[in-house]
């Protein structure tokens, strides 16, 4: 039976939203879904559309959603629509949206940037060394068995959120000699989240096509869609 993967993409286009999202759209179609593709979140509001869909790929930085939408998409999620995405796709869209940021668990809140003599205006400034330190209770979980601790440089999330997700990987952020927090603090990288009948996956990392190329990165985002997928 052939399933449905709506990508919802857009946004701010230094994360590259169709070029990320076409990525994986390959992996989706040979998985047995038809992907449907919509450049804005009007289509949340399409209430018959939204019945019909199995899962749902954002890749939507910033934006906003309308309240028809944002009811339209929370209603699919609790109904057993799967929500997946990765980096400020799905972790820094709609910020104005409190009901948006309760669905997600998670809000993108800051990513350190390298030495200020170091800086040169370019998004390179944010690209830093760091460990994404798979956690080991999730060493079995179908997301990401069989993946191992593994290092980035790329843009390193800092995250607000709540306590109802289950973290499967996290990364620690440095306090170094000139940042103004107090110390190093550990932030949730993957993490799932169960929303009624419905489930969320969300990676940090993500920022561009080349991050998304790191094999360990792929990976559990591959996997993610599909353990989200209804």
């Amino acid at each position: 039976m052939t399933k449905t993967a709506l990508i919802v993409r857009g946004g701010w286009d230094g994360h590259q939203p169709v070029e990320a999202t076409e990525m994986f759209r390959p992996f989706l179609e040979a998985n047995g879904y038809q992907v449907v593709i919509h450049e804005t979140p009007e289509v949340y509001a399409d209430a018959a559309t939204m019945e019909s869909v199995d899962l749902i790929v954002q890749c939507m930085t910033m934006s906003t959603i309308e309240k028809d939408q944002l009811e339209g998409l929370r209603t699919a999620v609790a109904g057993g629509t799967g929500l997946a995405g990765w980096h400020g796709g799905i972790a820094d869209s709609y910020r104005a949206s409190d009901g948006y940021l309760q669905l997600i668990g998670g809000q993108f809140a800051h990513h350190p940037a390298v030495h200020p003599d170091e800086r040169t205006g370019e998004q390179s400034d944010y690209y830093t060394p760091h460990r994404i330190d798979i956690v080991p209770e999730a060493a079995d979980h179908p997301i990401t068995a069989g993946i191992e601790s593994f290092d980035l440089v790329t843009e390193q999330y800092w995250v607000l959120h709540d306590q109802l997700i289950d973290v499967l990987a996290t990364t620690t952020l440095p306090k170094r000699d000139f940042d103004d927090w107090e110390k190093p603090h550990v932030n949730p990288a993957i993490w799932t989240r169960r929303w009624g009948q419905g489930r969320v996956f969300v990676s940090t990392p993500g920022h561009r096509v080349e991050v998304l190329e790191d094999p360990n990165v792929r990976t559990m985002i591959e996997r993610g869609m599909l353990w989200a997928s209804r």
